[in-house]
């Protein structure tokens, strides 16, 4: 008599849901070290130590399994400046608070920052879905934060609060992306950096928040 495979099942005595954690952690960094692109399920699989059939079978395609990691990393990203976003900081004070629990949030697994930022995935089915989204959630937060030190300044203008957002965004994009490209630079080490770049730019800074309890 035939006998059905448990939907839980995984390979090698491994829980299915197990075994997919693991696939999409490998996954993750290669797609983040070497880009959508220049990887391949073949890649994946020996990185994973499973194999090729395994991963269209829990996943369906390439694409698939991207779409997956992309909800992985960007959740993590959003989780983060979310809860930085919720501490109670204003002003500039905020920017560096959430500077500095993007450095700390990405320190054990980097490669998702790039992973989120891959040019050389094509944007359709799953993976824009999973991109809209993280785009969305990104320029809520920014906004709102942005919004904020604006009225603190005492500045209304809908225009003045569209131009210092987009600067904020690149600025934001360009300090994390360039401690990524100098990974001899701790987490801390790169957020005191960020304070002396912003007082030399703004004056000083009460960062209470990052040594709160």
């Amino acid at each position: 008599m035939a006998t059905s495979t448990r939907s839980n099942a995984g390979t090698k005595g491994v829980a299915r849901a197990v075994r997919e954690q693991q696939i999409v952690d490998a996954a993750c960094r290669a797609f983040g070290e070497s880009g959508f692109a220049a990887t391949s399920v073949a890649d994946i699989a020996e990185a994973a130590g499973i194999s090729k059939p395994l991963i269209y079978n829990y996943f369906g395609s390439k694409e698939g399994l991207y779409a997956v990691c992309l909800h992985h990393a960007a959740g993590t990203l959003t989780a983060e400046i979310e809860r930085t976003a919720a501490s109670g900081t204003v002003g500039l004070a905020r920017a560096i608070v959430t500077l500095d629990g993007m450095f700390r949030a990405l320190e054990p697994q980097p490669w998702i920052w790039r992973l989120v930022n891959d040019s050389t995935a094509a944007r359709e089915g799953a993976i824009d879905a999973e991109l809209a989204e993280y785009e969305r959630r990104i320029f809520t937060f920014g906004h709102d934060g942005v919004a904020e030190l604006m009225q603190l300044a005492g500045n209304d203008d809908a225009r003045d609060l569209s131009a210092m957002h987009a600067v904020w965004e690149h600025t934001f994009r360009a300090l994390v992306t360039w401690w990524l490209d100098h990974p001899g630079e701790t987490p801390e080490q790169m957020t005191q950096r960020c304070i002396r770049l912003f007082s030399t730019v703004f004056g000083e800074i009460d960062i209470s928040a990052l040594t709160a309890p």
